[in-house]
């Protein structure tokens, strides 16, 4: 068993384990931690908590410490300098004419490097823009070139749903979505009416996507002979949510389906899509 406390990084719904290091630290509260890209503040989403050694990722990093008033200002101090190597980006991207969308631009704790994120249609030569930055902020500079599904995690923002993004408030990581998981659940084909604000398949199909193939199971496909309480017809619609079964009788041509309960209609002949 290893002592873990669980932390994110800025918006990020991605939970990081790091090694308690004799540290104790509440949900919410602050620490600094070092990472691949030197050291970082984060936020505690999981208090201090023993797991199996094979739930953690090696090599474990340990907490440095619990972030102290100080730490907390500094913080503070690099989010507003973010604000303002956005401005200044943004203009010298303009100055050079370059073809790309500044998302975001982080600085690492200690302020040893920039990391300035972009969206862009193909390759974009920045290597000017690069020595125009390194010689602005005498810092290492990183551009790193994201997707559009990226830059919706990174910005946030409502979906059609009227919910906040799926992607920027609990999805840890993007799985690939297809138009075969609309289908399944009864929705239109349509990509602009499945399609999230970045453009892509909506993420919530795929994570709905297990729930309605678990449902699915227990009910008749579409074209199958089922014998219901007014005798034998055909399935002509199924909604899997509420587990209900829309049946046509062949003597019944000027009558609309009948809606039955799936669990109380008995197959009589199978048929798949």
């Amino acid at each position: 068993m290893v002592e873990i406390i669980g932390v994110k990084f800025r918006e990020s719904a991605k939970i990081y384990y790091f090694g308690a290091n004799g540290k104790k630290a509440q949900i919410g509260q602050q620490v600094i931690v070092e990472t691949a890209r030197g050291l970082e503040c984060a936020k505690v989403s999981i208090a201090n908590k023993m797991v199996e050694e094979e739930e953690i990722v090696q090599p474990l990093k340990n907490i440095i410490r619990i972030a102290t008033k100080q730490d907390i200002i500094k913080q503070e101090e690099n989010y507003k300098k973010e604000e303002k190597a956005f401005e200044i980006c943004s203009r010298k991207i303009e100055e050079h004419g370059l073809e790309m969308k500044l998302t975001r631009v982080e600085y690492t704790f200690d302020n040893s490097k920039i990391i300035f994120f972009f969206t862009a249609d193909g390759r974009v030569d920045f290597r000017e823009l690069v020595k125009d930055l390194a010689a602005q902020f005498h810092s290492r500079i990183e551009l790193r070139q994201i997707g559009v599904r990226d830059e919706a995690k990174m910005l946030g923002g409502v979906g059609i749903c009227g919910q906040p993004f799926c992607c920027a408030r609990f999805l840890d990581e993007f799985q690939p979505v297809s138009i075969k998981m609309a289908k399944e659940q009864n929705l239109s084909p349509n990509p602009l009416k499945i399609s999230g604000s970045c453009g892509r398949l909506m993420c919530c199909l795929k994570y709905e996507s297990d729930v309605y193939e678990e449902l699915r199971k227990s009910l008749p496909y579409v074209g199958t002979r089922v014998k219901t309480a007014d005798g034998e017809g055909e399935v002509v619609e199924v909604n899997v949510l509420t587990g209900t079964v829309k049946v046509k009788f062949e003597d019944e041509t000027e009558t609309a389906p009948k809606i039955y309960d799936a669990a109380k209609v008995k197959v009589v002949r199978k048929k798949k899509d």
